[in-house]
């Protein structure tokens, strides 16, 4: 949580006309939160909400569509620690270059967890977007000791269903995790002539072959058609590259920003 000394400089350096880029980018404070603090410069008391899935009839998160999305970043790029007086810390790293996917991932944590702080620590080249709670292995029972693809990863049925119901969600966040939108091109004579031609498709690469397996079954689940590539190294690649299914990830994922 951001001190009042440091909303008061945000806002002042926005009240000299700097733009709200400039200032989060001198400032390491969200746009989002420079917004927030333009309307309220209080922070606001924590409600302090029980978590919904430690109740007596276990519930869903708070916003289904944000905890999609936020599976498939914690899945390619996330991690949770465990941290003193039984709190855990959730960090989905970020690269400094799409400051878009930033303010999503952001977004997307005070979205499942409203009550919980979120803040960003700075490293070489990227962000690790950070949230503290105690729950935060109730939200992602695929926590566990050593690495992702040395440890089996399978959706709880609670979790399958919120994938099943925001599937485009869940496979943005993956791509916008462990994924990528490029444009190839290639040359064609046409009319004796050799022109240029480009073509966008998708990239996802794990070396979890369990969570590659969920992100090509949710591709099934809403009709897109993929392959794998044919490479040497141990991580998979999935491409997307048909007309039709690449239109469709550009109407539902796009490109990162």
């Amino acid at each position: 949580m951001y001190d009042t000394g440091t909303r008061k400089r945000a806002l002042a350096l926005v009240d000299q006309g700097r733009s709200l880029n400039s200032v989060s980018k001198e400032t390491g404070v969200s746009r989002a939160a420079i917004r927030a603090w333009r309307t309220r410069i209080e922070p606001l008391k924590r409600a302090g909400k029980p978590c919904p899935r430690c109740q007596g009839v276990p519930a869903p998160p708070e916003d289904p569509a944000a905890y999609a999305y936020l599976l498939g970043l914690y899945l390619g790029d996330g991690c949770i620690n465990a941290h003193r007086r039984g709190v855990y810390f959730i960090r989905i790293v970020c690269v400094n270059a799409w400051p878009g996917l930033i303010d999503a991932c952001e977004a997307a944590l005070r979205a499942v967890r409203p009550d919980n702080s979120v803040f960003r620590v700075k490293k070489d080249g990227c962000v690790a977007v950070t949230a503290t709670s105690k729950h935060w292995p109730c939200f992602f029972p695929q926590h566990g000791p050593g690495k992702k693809h040395e440890r089996t990863i399978a959706l709880e049925p609670w979790q399958q269903e919120i994938v099943n119901a925001h599937p485009w969600d869940f496979i943005r966040g993956l791509i916008h995790s462990d994924g990528c939108r490029i444009t190839n091109w290639t040359t064609r004579l046409v009319k004796g002539e050799r022109k240029r031609y480009e073509y966008p498709r998708y990239f996802f690469t794990n070396t979890s072959t369990d969570i590659i397996r969920l992100f090509t079954d949710t591709l099934d689940l809403v009709g897109v058609e993929w392959k794998p590539l044919h490479q040497s190294r141990a991580a998979v690649t999935i491409s997307v590259a048909r007309k039709a299914s690449v239109a469709l990830m550009d109407t539902h994922v796009g490109p990162k920003h």
